[in-house]
């Protein structure tokens, strides 16, 4: 399949996980909790960065509810309103007025009061359209979390970044380019893929 160009493969694994029934959906997200309950980054995280899904994307509301219950702050991603390419993240509340952003993904309304800067972050975890046996990410395109996660990727520094994904998102091998930042962890329903020595 590594003879696909990028968007074929973002069209075939969308279409993919799109197909997944609304009763695998389901239990792939009790899964995904189970998964990171073996994490060893959780227990030492306050600050989780974590995205609502849309498009067929792993559900994460059960994820976030049990990060809530373990006493972790959780912070959306907001498209930043005049920094083109860039991310914000808010604090995430259970009441918090949501509203839909240009590519349809609910977000917070943006209020500073509630921002946290990248760098205060223990762990943004990151959507993706596909992954590979190394751990490189195919997003949809933007470049958000690229950017996102650059200066963690050059210096080691900041939020450690873990990828999200149903297992049908896997491929052998993804075509890269060269700002495209390689995964650390994926976390899927049935496993933890690692390209790091074990914490």
């Amino acid at each position: 399949m590594s003879e696909l160009s990028r968007q074929e493969f973002r069209k075939l694994i969308r279409e993919k996980r799109n197909a997944l029934c609304s009763d695998t959906q389901f239990q792939a997200g009790l899964d995904l909790v189970t998964q990171f309950a073996r994490l060893p980054e959780i227990p030492t995280s306050k600050h989780i960065a974590i995205y609502l899904s849309a498009d067929g994307e792993l559900d994460t509301k059960p994820l976030i509810e049990w990060l809530w219950l373990q006493g972790k702050s959780i912070y959306l991603p907001v498209i930043h309103p005049f920094s083109k390419g860039q991310l914000l993240f808010l604090e995430y509340y259970h009441d918090d007025q949501l509203v839909y952003n240009k590519y349809g993904i609910l977000e917070p309304k943006l209020d500073i009061r509630h921002l946290k800067p990248i760098g205060e972050l223990d762990l943004i975890c990151t959507p993706l359209v596909g992954f590979d046996n190394i751990g490189h990410r195919l997003g949809m395109g933007g470049g958000y979390y690229d950017r996102t996660l650059s200066r963690w990727f050059t210096t080691g520094e900041g939020a450690k970044p873990i990828g999200i994904a149903h297992d049908c998102q896997h491929v052998d091998r993804l075509p890269i380019e060269s700002w495209d930042i390689p995964l650390p962890k994926i976390v899927t329903p049935s496993q933890i893929w690692q390209w790091e020595s074990p914490e």
